[in-house]
């Protein structure tokens, strides 16, 4: 089956999402350890959350990258993330979906909650011809995303390290045996409207 350019591919359950980051140490430890984020977290600060666990590894380096050696697996509830994708603007201008250049800066100034649509990665880290989302939080959303939304927090460095390991010796089936099975998130098409070019 054809990948549509544009989906959430996503973990989840009938009630919840898993999303991916990456954090030094310091603030990724006791993050797995107390299932909430340390005082070191700043709320309110844009934070940027992947529903792709390859998007996660491109941007991390495979959790090699300084200040993002440890790899977070965040379960959140379905209800909050979708209340994001609402409070959500795209963080570039599209003409057509925006009424103009300026109706869309307004938007995005007043919006919680930011969209990118960037390449897939495989297995090699190269980016593929269908697009993940990336959703930004902050204000209120990165405020509510760590307070209310965050069912739990699970280490998934070891997992990375692992399947970077299988990649790098070219065993690429059992890599992609290990990979998380993300599938289609059933997100409505009224909730994506604004956000699909």
């Amino acid at each position: 089956m054809e990948e549509p350019l544009r989906r959430i591919r996503a973990l989840h359950t009938a009630s919840t999402i898993t999303v991916y980051q990456a954090y030094s140490p310091e603030i990724g430890r006791p993050a797995i350890r107390d299932g909430r984020f340390p005082a070191a977290w700043k709320p309110g600060r844009m934070t940027w959350i992947k529903p792709s666990f390859m998007w996660m590894m491109y941007r991390s380096g495979w959790g090699t990258k300084e200040g993002q050696e440890t790899v977070l697996a965040v379960e959140i509830t379905r209800d909050g993330f979708d209340w994001a994708l609402r409070h959500a603007c795209l963080s570039s201008y599209v003409r057509g979906l925006h009424p103009d250049r300026s109706a869309w800066q307004r938007d995005l100034k007043r919006a919680l909650a930011r969209v990118q649509w960037d390449p897939e990665r495989d297995l090699h880290l190269r980016p593929l011809p269908h697009r993940s989302l990336q959703l930004g939080l902050s204000g209120e959303a990165s405020l509510r995303y760590a307070d209310e939304w965050i069912v739990s927090i699970s280490d998934v460095t070891p997992l990375a390290n692992e399947i970077h390991a299988l990649v790098r010796n070219g065993e690429l089936d059992s890599a992609t045996g290990l990979l998380p099975r993300e599938q289609g998130y059933p997100a409505s098409a009224e909730l994506l409207a604004h956000l699909c070019p």
